[in-house]
Parts: structure tokens; C-alpha cells; sequence
């Protein structure tokens, strides 16, 4: 359902600037105390300090990037770990199917095993060739191109693997566990 003459999805309006959305304050980042960890349905769970983190293998992608309240950005450049060699890394057991990512502060979202470990799913670190700011989700912000950018969590501290779906904090909400932006999948049925 792409809009042949725009590129965008419906519902979405182009912009060059990058508006700041988020519940709650902006965390502080404390490099001795961060930790980036995945665990649950796995057989090898993972913990990272912050400067165990940034040695990870990383790469840059191009990717566009939709709100659920209306704007797009297109063709940003990201730069960071790919979110499938964690989850490669943590072994995910037969029965793990979905995944609850857990940011500073309480804030949660939910996707699919199969949704964070696309190809083009990344926990970035850099966003067009800068460091992230704190209000983007310095240090660590789950990019999911795919999904409304509620599923892109910022601050994210670390996945836990489940069997069973649980819904994050949008998504319990009355927002769409599927946002999807070419369908304008915005809130639940």
C-alpha cells in the first residue's frame, strides 16, 4: 500500500527534523552501571558492560524511520549492532517466539522473534554519523525500520525471550501490537 507519489507510507507527512517523543524524564547514562543483557528463553544468557558493548561487531544501514503520530524521516544512516547476532549469541530455546525489550525506566515494547531478528533491525549507537543524543536514546536505541517507531524503544537495556506474547507498554495501551506503517496500522481493533 505504498504511495506511489510520495514514497512514504499513508498517513505520513516528510520532514528533516527529528521530533523528541517520550513518557518520563531522560535518563542519565551512567557508563560503571549500564548493562545490556538477554535473557529468558535462552541457553545462553548474555550480560554486557558499556565499553564490552561498543567492542561488538557493528554496521551501517540506511533506513527510513515513521511515528505513529505522523512523520517520516527517510534514508537515515544508523550505525550499530545488529540485533540477530545477540539473540544468535543467547541461543534462543526451541519454544522462544517473541521478545519484550526493556529500556530505562520501565519502558517496554514487544515484537516477534522473527521482527528483531530481521536483517535490518539494529541497536543503535550512531544516527547519521553521530553519537545518539540522550533525548534519541543515548546510549542504546532498538531501530525496527519495519514498525512504527513506538517498536524502535530508546534507552533499551537488554531483550528477554518469551514463549508466550507479552505486550509492551503502547501495545497495552490500545496501540497496534503490529504497526505496520504501510498499512497506517496505528492502534488495535
Amino acid at each position: 500500500m505504498k504511495d506511489e507519489r510520495t514514497g512514504i507510507p499513508p498517513g505520513q507527512a516528510v520532514t528533516a527534523d527529528f521530533p523528541v517523543l517520550h513518557v518520563g524524564d531522560i535518563p542519565k547514562f551512567e557508563a560503571g552501571s549500564w548493562r545490556f543483557v538477554v535473557w529468558g528463553e535462552v541457553e545462553n544468557p548474555l550480560e554486557f558492560r558499556w565499553e564490552e558493548f561498543l567492542k561488538l561487531p557493528r554496521r551501517v544501514q540506511r533506513s527510513d524511520f515513521h511515528c505513529v503520530t505522523g512523520w517520516s524521516r527517510l534514508d537515515d544512516e544508523w550505525e550499530g549492532v545488529p540485533a540477530r547476532d545477540l539473540v544468535r549469541a543467547a541461543r534462543p530455546k526451541a519454544g522462544a517466539k517473541f521478545a519484550l525489550v526493556h529500556s530505562i525506566g520501565g519502558y517496554t515494547t514487544n515484537l516477534t522473534l522473527d521482527k528483531l531478528t530481521a536483517e535490518d533491525t539494529l541497536l543503535a549507537i550512531k544516527f547519521n554519523g553521530m553519537e545518539l543524543s540522550p533525548e534519541h536514546g543515548f546510549p542504546l536505541r532498538l531501530l525496527v525500520p519495519s514498525k512504527y517507531a513506538y517498536k524502535s524503544a530508546k534507552w533499551v537495556r537488554g531483550f528477554k525471550l518469551l514463549d508466550v506474547e507479552e505486550l509492551g507498554f503502547w501495545e497495552s495501551r490500545g496501540y497496534s501490537n503490529t504497526a505496520e506503517p504501510w498499512r497506517a496500522d496505528r492502534h488495535s481493533d
